[in-house]
């Protein structure tokens, strides 16, 4: 479904008033500020319906304040951003990037999930629209040698590596370290990826505990007891869940009905565990298990921003990666469009590939990308569940609040 515009008194007062606000603006501002009449047009591509619904939802919003940070950050430009829904689907992921392409699109943006991601990509490459990658992890988007494609997410390994240097930090902070781990991972194109980064990178990084185990399941799957007790019984000290949504709370219930109780639940770089409606399923339960993965910066601007305009339109919605990412994505997009001063395809890509963007929202050095597409400058946190709350508790510059390991038992006075 896409989202349109009339012009009404209003709209064309407004205008008038923007126009002459910039007669007096410097050339540069003036130039690029004189092509939003033209608006570059973006298709966002995101999993609204469907079993990662709620994530996509959430990414959506990050998209809805885009173009009002945007403003508040005195960038001359104004996206026209339309919305499609991939429904968690790849195959309807493809047909809706071809639906958006058909509608007019200059350029794509999307699409959370790394399967639904690759359907989209291929269909930009085929018809040479650039995309703007904002959350996927799969090696493969970049490793294809497409022409049209670039990620502004780490890849699989990127994360792993980000994620098990954090788990040292961890454990070096706290002072205590387990000597065992199992992993439990989906079987979707992601995990599959994750599981396949930690087999190849594990014996090379020096950890200081062994996985004893790797369980794998389906992302859809409604019960997880099994799989649980089969976690379990190895006895190992450290649970390592590459999850989403919806298993993720699955996977907690499980842990709580079945009294197991690891000295910590830390993902190696994964989501699920800080999702808005995973603190509001878990309740108490939903404290001090810790993600390793990208977190907004918050000693940016631009963040202070975002934040700001994210309360002040979703003041019930919680705003995290998946809505920081996908702004960001946003953020490239009308970037390259400043940059290459035209809407051609080849003009763009062109800006994409040059792009470098300081002042952003997630921790990391400035957004650009190497020669496959890939934005390699992105750092991890460890976010720590606080008070039903994501919290960075590493790096320590970075860090809200103290780190709290190993984690307390479901039933210990500090879940509250």
């Amino acid at each position: 479904m896409t989202s349109r515009k009339t012009f009404t008194r209003r709209h064309l007062g407004q205008t008038a008033l923007a126009g002459a606000t910039l007669i007096g603006a410097p050339l540069p501002l003036r130039y690029a500020a004189a092509q939003t009449a033209g608006n570059l047009k973006v298709a966002l591509l995101l999993p609204t319906s469907g079993i990662q619904a709620q994530i996509g939802q959430a990414c959506r919003r990050g998209g809805d304040v885009a173009n009002e940070v945007f403003a508040d950050m005195k960038m001359p430009v104004k996206l026209e951003i339309a919305n499609y829904d991939t429904e968690s689907k790849p195959d309807v992921a493809r047909t809706q990037a071809e639906k958006a392409i058909d509608a007019g699109a200059q350029m794509l943006v999307g699409a959370f999930d790394s399967g639904q991601t690759i359907a989209i990509a291929q269909v930009a490459e085929q018809r040479g629209v650039p995309m703007v990658v904002n959350i996927a992890a799969a090696p493969q988007i970049t490793e294809q040698g497409y022409k049209f494609i670039v990620r502004n997410f780490p890849t699989a390994p990127m994360l792993i590596t980000g994620a098990l240097a954090l788990h040292k930090e961890i454990f070096k902070v706290s002072g205590k370290t387990p000597k065992t781990a199992v992993l439990m991972s989906i079987n979707d194109t992601f995990g599959t990826a994750m599981v396949n980064g930690i087999k190849a990178l594990f014996p090379k990084l020096d950890m200081p505990y062994e996985i004893v185990d790797t369980i794998t399941y389906d992302p859809a799957a409604k019960d997880l007891s099994v799989e649980v007790g089969k976690a379990k019984a190895t006895k190992a000290e450290l649970l390592m869940p590459v999850s989403r949504l919806n298993d993720a709370k699955l996977l907690i219930q499980e842990m709580v009905k079945q009294r197991w109780e690891p000295m910590g639940v830390m993902n190696p770089g994964a989501p699920g565990l800080y999702e808005q409606d995973f603190f509001k399923t878990m309740g108490k339960y939903s404290d001090f298990l810790i993600s390793n993965v990208p977190w907004l910066d918050p000693k940016s601007a631009m963040t202070q921003a975002l934040e700001k305009r994210h309360a002040a339109k979703f003041p019930k919605d919680q705003l995290d990666i998946n809505g920081g990412f996908t702004f960001e994505g946003l953020l490239v997009a009308a970037q390259a469009w400043l940059t290459a001063k035209s809407t051609k395809a080849d003009a763009l890509m062109d800006a994409l590939r040059k792009t470098r963007i300081d002042q952003h929202v997630i921790i990391g050095g400035p957004i650009q990308f190497d020669a496959k597409g890939q934005n390699v400058n992105i750092k991890a946190a460890a976010v720590e569940n606080l008070k039903r709350k994501p919290t960075v508790v590493l790096p320590l510059e970075a860090a809200a609040a103290p780190l709290v390991f190993p984690m307390p038992g479901w039933n210990d006075k500090r879940r509250t």
